[in-house]
């Protein structure tokens, strides 16, 4: 990346009062762009000259807090970044990956429409329903007011814009093709949004059965199948095997539900406790998941689809590799492909082609290899990126709707066996006792 140089500018607020200051940039064309974001009009740039700074240093000037603001806007970021982590902890997860994508797609079109940067963050506060949401493009346009730039103002907030994001509004702002960027931010976003959809679709149907099979289950064993006993007490018959288990089983839950209960949710709250602190917790678990019989070959096709996806973006967008690489890893879906990026970031970093990278991890498929080298050989590596992740996205769909059509006659049997044996436990001593008299 060019170093960048420092700029005096000169121009009229959204009041047509004249403003003038310092800004640096790679070009005149980004500084002029980045300027009108913030609602400066009739622009006038210039490079500084040596003979500014000395007066500069000899002469007061009235905008001296103001250039103090606008030059140097990486050290900005930086200051903005280190004040803002509280502000962010205290919105969690609670504004979700929906919201940003719209929230993108809007910015987009409004600056794209010749909106002020300021007016449009206001415009979307208003429009939005999430009072969260609302709150947060509140602060990010009060950091804007105060002289930062959108990407240090969103650094604020890294639970809900992470690096990817970030450098690709950065790249944007760097460019003067901030609402390009955007637009390419909340399609990736909406892309992304869908699979995770499909993913939890093909997963929520099975657990909910199988959650609704055991409650039923339950149930007949604490109160129906005691009802059963007395009767077959009252008779003194033999019973058979498996009706004597299904008591005993009966007697078992309705004695100690409670302490049964009380396991499986302290159970469950430890697996979830152990999945938010523990790294070593979640790469056991991602690999297991990874070489699960039914779910591990979706979940391998979700991560390499997440992969070039967002890889073929951020390289599209103008952002080196080995930063786009950085962004990737956290964006996989998976602990054992994020360290797997980091290993190719690494390696890349240290001069290896990015195929080679790949094929040494042995954790992406040929085609796809095959199709990077392709790419890093013609200049086209985006493209080939994104081919790879049509590609991968398309499998992934037909495996996630295969899986869901399997598994609704799957769960209709577990469910059918777990009912139809109780039942079976409980009639065998009156078929037997039909056969005797």
């Amino acid at each position: 990346m060019s170093a960048e140089t420092v700029y005096r500018w000169q121009g009229k607020d959204r009041l047509g009062r004249k403003v003038d200051g310092k800004l640096s940039g790679a070009a005149p064309k980004a500084v002029r762009a980045h300027l009108r974001h913030r609602g400066i009009t009739g622009i006038r740039v210039r490079r500084e000259r040596s003979s500014d700074k000395t007066r500069d240093r000899q002469r007061p000037d009235a905008n001296t807090a103001s250039k103090a603001r606008l030059v140097g806007d990486r050290s900005a970021a930086h200051h903005k970044t280190g004040n803002q982590p509280a502000r962010a902890r205290g919105f969690g997860k609670r504004i979700n990956s929906t919201d940003i994508a719209l929230f993108s797609r809007q910015m987009a079109t409004m600056i794209r429409a010749g909106v002020p940067l300021v007016q449009a963050l206001d415009a979307v506060a208003q429009g939005v329903r999430s009072k969260q949401l609302a709150t947060l493009v509140h602060g990010i346009r009060a950091d804007l007011a105060a002289g930062a730039t959108l990407t240090s103002a969103l650094a604020g907030f890294p639970a809900q814009f992470d690096d990817l994001y970030r450098n690709l509004v950065n790249v944007g702002e760097q460019s003067g093709t901030l609402e390009a960027m955007l637009e390419r931010v909340a399609a990736y976003q909406e892309g992304a949004q869908a699979t995770r959809q499909k993913l939890k679709k093909a997963m929520t149907y099975p657990v909910l059965v199988t959650f609704v099979a055991l409650l039923v289950t339950a149930i007949l064993l604490i109160y129906v199948v005691p009802q059963f006993e007395a009767v077959f007490a009252s008779v003194g018959a033999d019973l058979p095997g498996f009706t004597r288990f299904v008591l005993r089983l009966s007697d078992a839950l309705a004695n100690h539900w409670p302490t049964l209960l009380g396991g499986a949710a302290l159970a469950t709250t430890g697996f979830v406790v152990a999945h938010r602190r523990s790294a070593r917790f979640r790469n056991a678990l991602d690999r297991v998941l990874l070489k699960s019989p039914i779910a591990g070959g979706i979940l391998v096709k979700a991560s390499v689809s997440r992969y070039a996806r967002t890889l073929a973006t951020t390289v599209a967008a103008g952002v080196p590799l080995v930063e786009a690489l950085g962004s990737v890893a956290g964006s996989t879906g998976n602990a054992i492909y994020g360290a797997a990026v980091e290993r190719i970031r690494e390696q890349v970093a240290a001069g290896q082609p990015l195929h080679a990278s790949m094929r040494e991890s042995a954790m992406f498929p040929d085609m796809m290899v095959q199709m990077v080298a392709i790419g890093e050989e013609s200049g086209s590596l985006d493209d080939m990126l994104a081919r790879s992740a049509t590609h991968f996205e398309t499998q992934v769909d037909a495996a996630v709707d295969n899986l869901t059509t399997l598994v609704e006659p799957l769960m209709m049997a577990v469910l059918g066996v777990l009912i139809g044996g109780l039942i079976i436990a409980m009639y065998l001593p009156v078929f037997q006792l039909g056969s005797v008299f």
